[in-house]
């Protein structure tokens, strides 16, 4: 059977189940279980330490008011991080490689941050849409192009962030088959095939 080098980005299936669905809920796993203490082992004090990591890079540029988006900001990162290490793991799916999977997390968290912005800094957030000493005749012309470039923002993202882990997954794979294809014929190149794909890795 001939595969295509696109064949790795389909969810695979296990008695007609999608895997995106197990490979989702495996960084639930990772998580603490409760109990009535804090701390109970030393992998839940690593794990706790990490989210205040997270939570501490992720909120010092923000002001008080978006302090409030801690918890939400802090569970997408981590749930990406988490199902991204996954993909490198041998025989697993990706669930970011997939447009819907992204797109489905670009859009409300954009529409989201845009309506915040609009009920809270009204003026500041049209402001955008024309830059400063714009000439007159230019002003409609620029705040339709940057309404539409808004507007298009999550698409745009979403389709840069997929095709860039579609590009890094087929750059491993394609090493990967030089490097074993080159093994019996000249095995000084395939090490250093192989080196080249462990640092990518």
């Amino acid at each position: 059977m001939n595969l295509s080098f696109f064949d790795q980005f389909t969810s695979p299936c296990l008695l007609g189940i999608p895997l995106i669905l197990l490979s989702m809920l495996f960084p639930a796993l990772l998580l603490p279980t409760p109990d009535n203490r804090w701390i109970t082992n030393r992998f839940t004090a690593l794990q706790l330490w990490f989210s205040h990591l997270i939570t501490k890079q992720l909120m010092t540029p923000l002001n008080k008011e978006g302090h409030k988006w801690a918890l939400i900001l802090t569970s997408l990162m981590m749930f990406l991080l988490l199902i991204n290490l996954l993909g490198l793991l041998p025989y697993t799916f990706t669930p970011t490689t997939q447009l819907s999977m992204n797109m489905a997390l670009a859009f409300p968290l954009w529409l989201a941050t845009l309506l915040t912005g609009l009920r809270n800094q009204p003026s500041a957030s049209l402001g955008h849409l024309l830059p400063e000493g714009t000439p007159t005749p230019l002003i409609p012309a620029l705040i339709m192009i940057e309404t539409t470039s808004l507007l298009i923002r999550p698409l745009a993202l979403g389709v840069r962030l997929t095709a860039n882990l579609t590009a890094g997954h087929l750059l491993i794979q394609l090493i990967s088959t030089a490097t074993t294809a080159l093994l019996p014929l000249i095995p000084a190149v395939s090490i250093l095939t192989a080196s080249i794909l462990l640092l990518l890795t």
